[in-house]
């Protein structure tokens, strides 16, 4: 077995022979899609032609197998591959050559993509790749298409045909750039064709096509075609004066991410004029290298060049030529109001230039990819999974950079095949296929008090909306349960992305002690460097003291409820408010607070009355935070049943306080049942009052149907009269 450097060989014997032909194909991409230097997430195509008897008549039928429309090879499963039948595919080629008006980008190779539907094999629902006819036209059993950094260096270079040759001899075969489609499969059926002995082809700035008869040998290949590419680079590698040198450096940790911090709301702000953006932060070596480098104002101007790599990051990145040893932030500030004007005009003037009479409208003119020196990348998605994938892409254009310019000269694509890329109509088709975006899709939530009891399953209930949520507690191991409950459900997101806390997916945890400021400041911090922003804030976190028997608390713990359940929600909204100003954007904070604050009773003086403060807090809030921010109460009532404020004892006190028979003897959660049912009964619904509840109220305050709502305080109780208004 070869050895490699710059690829990792991750094939396993044992294991291919225990798959079927199929889950061979699905173990090859897997591996294939895990090194970000084979490709990118969502890039790149494979394929198997395998035979299987058609389900109605039982003949033997050969069948492609290929990745489908919008699939991860990294996360690929049997599901998202298209099975179509070959014979058919093939029998498409004469309507296309009797079409009067075909070629690239016309009208009868993008009719062909309808057809596709027509050869699917045994009803197989899943949607094909553009680049399907790439792999049915090769007449080899197997198909890798990747999207290598080393190679689309290699094609991308000014001097690109020529490397090919110089690199792969007649193994590889250059072709010129041509969109994805049908006329280019039929391109590379004809280099097949010229050249029987090839193994592959480099499509100008594009990437790599290969092929063999055995999948394991295809596979091999594909890694040996990459490694001769990377070798090939690194010989030539420009060291110490890549991208032209280092111009200035990157400020140490503790200051760049100062700056992040600050500035990040204020952006996020800017750039979410139209509709909101989640933000992934990088500032690895590599990243730092390039956008502190001389070169990297010249090369970002002239763009990306794979296809893959601009349907995510626009044509270009913005730069801003900010200088680093000032760590100026005001400057930093006016540097980036001014280039968001310019690219939103540059964007502007490249869309009305190059549309079409039927092309899509503008999409949002803003940058997905902001360069500073001295502080690295910044990607915007419409949520976490889309950032990371934006920082990924670019990543990948960074190397693509390097190489090219350590062999030649990087060239982009032309500013007219870049927009017939990112508005073509195929591409647009798919962006509508897409189903609706969730009701808090593109909002940052965070959940004070989120890892237990009331709290989580707020969390649960936002983020089943779409939202991203950051579970925050002074217990973080609950906080960490929390949100490793919604990454089991929604998964991290494909993205791979993202420095230090900024890798995360659409959850994280975090610690804070909501009596401390700063334990605040530090976790608000923390946490736009993660999402870039914040929509909502809802606050879960209260402390209930149980009274001795003549219904008295410690002083220090009469301190404690009021410094938890009024102070601790001040501290908390004063802070966001801070950042909230920043990012001026609509935005919404609700408080937990009691049906206690406005029913007097004995055994609870404490409690009670710092939820009757709580609830003037609301109201105070809600003037001190117009416009821009809506402050709601929800007010539960004797949650009980997965209240993390009604531990056993307390609920064995309760038991005791009205009468109710139990013995010590009886499992927690009966005790906890009968305390539930008695409360329920002195309700008008006679129900027992859930988390969930509770959590449903929180949901409908955060969202957009009570938007002229603030101020107010929604009673989750079951109604109980004794609080009615009066």
């Amino acid at each position: 077995m070869a050895t490699f450097t710059h690829v990792n060989y991750l094939w396993d014997d044992a294991h291919a022979a225990t798959l079927s032909p199929v889950d061979r194909l699905v173990y090859r991409s897997n591996l294939l899609g895990s090194d970000q230097r084979i490709t990118n997430t969502g890039g790149g195509n494979t394929s198997s032609k395998i035979h299987a008897p058609d389900p109605l008549t039982g003949a033997k039928t050969e069948v492609l197998w290929v990745k489908g429309s919008g699939g991860d090879l990294r996360t690929s499963k049997r599901e998202n591959f298209a099975s179509l039948i070959q014979e058919k595919l093939i029998a498409l080629q004469p309507r296309y050559s009797a079409a009067p008006n075909r070629g690239p980008k016309s009208a009868a190779e993008d009719e062909m993509v309808a057809f596709y539907n027509h050869c699917t094999f045994n009803l197989n629902p899943r949607a094909c790749s553009i680049d399907t006819p790439l792999h049915s036209f090769v007449p080899y059993k197997h198909v890798d298409h990747m999207h290598p950094n080393a190679v689309i260096a290699i094609a991308a270079a000014s001097n690109s045909a020529a490397l090919t040759r110089e690199i792969y001899g007649d193994d590889v075969i250059w072709t010129a750039w041509q969109r994805p489609g049908f006329d280019l499969g039929l391109k590379i059926q004809d280099v097949c064709k010229a050249h029987p002995n090839a193994k592959g082809a480099i499509m100008g700035n594009h990437g790599l096509i290969n092929w063999a008869d055995e999948d394991k040998a295809c596979y091999e290949l594909t890694l040996d075609l990459i490694e001769r590419a990377a070798n090939f680079i690194a010989a030539h590698d420009k060291g110490a004066v890549t991208f032209g040198g280092q111009t200035c450096e990157a400020l140490d940790e503790p200051a760049r991410h100062a700056v992040l911090v600050e500035v990040l709301p204020w952006l996020r702000g800017r750039i979410s004029r139209q509709r909101r953006f989640v933000a992934t932060v990088q500032e690895d070596a590599s990243v730092m290298r390039f956008v502190n480098s001389a070169d990297c104002a010249r090369l970002a101007e002239l763009g990306t060049s794979c296809p893959d790599h601009f349907l995510r990051t626009k044509i270009k990145p913005m730069f801003v030529a900010w200088n680093p040893a000032s760590a100026d932030v005001t400057e930093l500030k006016r540097l980036l109001d001014a280039g968001l004007v310019r690219y939103r005009v540059d964007y502007s003037r490249y869309y009305e230039t190059h549309k079409h009479a039927d092309s899509p409208a503008m999409r949002d003119p803003n940058p997905t990819v902001i360069l500073i020196p001295g502080l690295g990348m910044i990607a915007w998605g419409k949520d976490k999974s889309e950032s990371r994938v934006t920082a990924e892409f670019y990543n990948c254009a960074i190397e693509v950079m390097r190489g090219a310019e350590a062999v030649g000269e990087y060239t982009a694509l032309p500013p007219r095949e870049a927009f017939d890329i990112e508005y073509w109509l195929l591409e647009e088709a798919k962006l509508r296929r897409m189903p609706p975006e969730q009701e808090l899709a593109r909002q940052v939530i965070a959940v004070v008090g989120g890892g237990s009891g009331i709290g989580r399953e707020v969390a649960l209930r936002l983020a089943r909306e779409g939202a991203h949520i950051v579970c925050v507690d002074r217990d973080e191991a609950g906080a960490l349960t929390t949100s490793q409950m919604i990454l089991d459900r929604n998964g991290n997101g494909i993205g791979v992305a993202g420095s230090g806390i900024s890798g995360c997916g659409p959850a994280i945890a975090l610690n804070a002690d909501i009596t401390r400021r700063e334990s605040i400041k530090a976790m608000l911090d923390e946490l736009m460097l993660a999402y870039g922003g914040l929509d909502a804030v809802a606050i879960t976190a209260g402390i209930f003291v149980s009274p001795d028997v003549t219904g008295h608390i410690p002083d220090e713990r009469w301190a404690q409820t009021f410094a938890i359940n009024v102070t601790g929600a001040y501290l908390v909204a004063d802070e966001v408010a801070k950042l909230w100003q920043r990012q001026n954007m609509p935005t919404n904070l609700v408080i937990t607070t009691s049906a206690n604050a406005v029913v007097a009773k004995k055994g609870s003086l404490a409690y009670d009355t710092s939820k009757a403060a709580a609830n003037h807090l609301v109201r105070e809030l809600a003037i001190e935070l117009a416009p821009l921010t809506r402050v709601n109460g929800v007010a539960p009532a004797t949650v009980v049943q997965g209240s993390a404020m009604f531990p056993r004892d307390r609920v064995i006190g309760s038991l005791a306080k009205y009468g109710i028979d139990y013995t010590d003897d009886e499992a927690t959660d009966v005790l906890t049942a009968k305390l539930a049912q008695f409360y329920a009964s002195r309700t008008l619904l006679k129900k027992p009052i859930t988390p969930a509840d509770q959590a449903e109220a929180v949901f409908l305050l955060l969202g957009n149907r009570l938007s002229q709502t603030t101020g107010q305080i929604i009673a989750v109780d079951g109604g109980l009269h004794e609080a009615f208004l009066r």
